[in-house]
């Protein structure tokens, strides 16, 4: 008890000159003792605050934390050092980072989606500030899959309602993702989706201008052909006529 005791005690740090503390914390980052490392990091900007190593050490010291998936702490730490630094070549790095953090946690369809938010929003910095960077390439793949992950939420949530018999609670949701996500992978079930809907609700001239707005994005998609099926054996309006 008394080794665990002393083991969980914040380590104490002597002054140091800036090289022996800056090389004690490339040493543990080494070892991947991500969090000692990190907390060393950030003794070289503490003790050292306007030497040419301090910008350096912050930096390190957010990456470790992000290394020790203490994402909270990374997250506080690259924000401090935008706010502190807006004009550092190494700001798109740390937009980036952030983005990354959040991107990580980016939990399963059933869960909140606010780290998906959140993540849109730093890698859209990235794009919009800094789209020459080295970042910008990962920052816009991982923003395409987010914007799926996030539509295919908004499905989810839509089937359960369409299953339950809430046709206006479904169509706003699949409405949402043609309107807000159309170039992911759910727009084109969402579109045959609201065909379901408006055909169960009996809006049957909605539902075959909504099948014909499928056939003219995915001519050749199995959505349309079964919205074809469907208006075909439903609707009394007219029998769909495929190209």
């Amino acid at each position: 008890m008394l080794l665990s005791a002393c083991s969980d005690k914040e380590e104490a740090y002597t002054d140091k000159p800036v090289e022996e503390l800056y090389t004690m914390a490339l040493d543990r980052l080494k070892d991947k003792s991500y969090t000692k490392a990190a907390k060393a990091f950030a003794e070289v900007e503490r003790q050292h605050p306007y030497s040419n190593w301090a910008l350096k050490a912050q930096i390190m010291s957010a990456y470790c934390y992000y290394e020790a998936k203490k994402y909270d702490e990374a997250i506080d730490a690259f924000q401090i050092f935008i706010q502190l630094h807006p004009g550092h070549d190494d700001v798109a790095y740390a937009y980036y980072m952030v983005g990354l953090c959040f991107y990580e946690q980016i939990p399963i369809l059933q869960r909140d989606q606010q780290p998906a938010e959140k993540s849109m929003d730093a890698f859209n910095e990235v794009l919009n500030r800094f789209p020459t960077s080295t970042y910008a390439k990962d920052a816009h793949f991982k923003l395409d899959l987010i914007r799926d992950h996030i539509a295919a939420k908004e499905m989810d949530v839509g089937r359960f309602y369409l299953t339950k018999g809430s046709y206006v609670a479904a169509m706003n949701r699949f409405k949402t993702v043609i309107e807000n996500y159309q170039t992911t992978g759910q727009a084109e079930e969402a579109m045959y989706r609201l065909v379901e809907c408006y055909l169960a609700v009996g809006l049957n001239e909605q539902a075959l201008a909504s099948a014909a707005v499928l056939g003219h994005n995915y001519p050749n998609g199995q959505w349309y052909s079964y919205a074809y099926s469907l208006i075909n054996k439903q609707s009394p309006v007219q029998p769909m006529i495929k190209d």
